[in-house]
């Protein structure tokens, strides 16, 4: 079974993932949580692996912030829509962000070619990996001894909870197996312990967890008149991070790092 490539996908994949209200939502609490991480390094300019990072949402907002970035992705398609937008910002600022693209899939990336980095970030790409363990070891060999491991995946609990209270018990009861998959509907969701159990294996321990959509993906139709999406918004930051929550979350989000001896 082959990784999912999302050459024929990228403009829509750019559109629906960062420019709705939920794709808004992602971005705000994963920048949050990065943001946090980034603290931990005192202002220092960090080595950034950004695998299968798509057009690069995040590989920009670091450069722009003074970072090194490598950004990774077997999409050809998406690294053009990278090279337009990161050539546009150059232009417009008479600068150039230290971004280096490299089309190649993840499991291509080894530390004896490219090194170690501060900081490494998986997000959304674990739920379209046939071997989503093995891929993802390999990601956290590539963090540096004091470096940290931004890991995104779909959970599957809260897919199959959100399918419930839909009312679609024959989609659950088939274990989310359907003739034809939407295009965007990840192939191998991740349970959140399997994915806690991988990184003790591996000597890792979580920094931060977040759930990411806690309240959007469950909103019923119509909502009270007097709503915004700032509230929405502020609401998501709140509870992404309530323990009774984050299992909830569409996605949820790990920063780990390496456990002291």
């Amino acid at each position: 079974m082959q990784d999912k490539n999302f050459d024929s996908l990228a403009s829509k994949f750019a559109k629906n993932i960062y420019g709705t209200p939920k794709g808004e939502i992602r971005a705000a609490v994963v920048w949050r949580d990065i943001t946090e991480a980034l603290s931990h390094f005192n202002g220092q300019k960090l080595r950034i692996l950004d695998a299968g990072g798509g057009f690069g949402f995040f590989s920009q907002k670091l450069a722009k912030l003074g970072h090194q970035v490598t950004l990774c992705d077997i999409s050809a398609e998406m690294l053009t829509l990278a090279r337009a937008q990161i050539g546009e910002y150059d232009a417009k600022h008479s600068c150039q962000l230290d971004i280096t693209l490299i089309h190649a899939p993840i499991q291509a990336l080894t530390s004896s070619e490219y090194g170690q980095f501060d900081l490494v970030l998986c997000h959304a790409v674990a739920e379209w990996l046939s071997d989503a363990e093995t891929t993802l070891a390999a990601l956290a060999r590539l963090v540096a001894p004091n470096g940290l491991f931004s890991l995104m995946f779909y959970n599957k609990e809260a897919m199959r909870f959100h399918s419930l209270i839909s009312g679609n018990f024959d989609y659950v009861a088939a274990d989310f197996k359907v003739k034809k998959k939407v295009g965007l509907t990840p192939t191998h969701p991740l349970y959140i312990d399997d994915v806690k159990h991988w990184l003790d294996k591996w000597q890792m321990q979580l920094v931060s967890q977040s759930g990411v959509r806690v309240i959007h993906d469950y909103l019923k139709t119509h909502q009270p008149a007097n709503s915004d999406f700032q509230q929405l918004l502020n609401m998501e930051l709140t509870y992404s991070l309530h323990p009774s929550y984050i299992a909830l979350g569409r996605y949820v989000h790990f920063i780990a790092k390496w456990r002291a001896d």
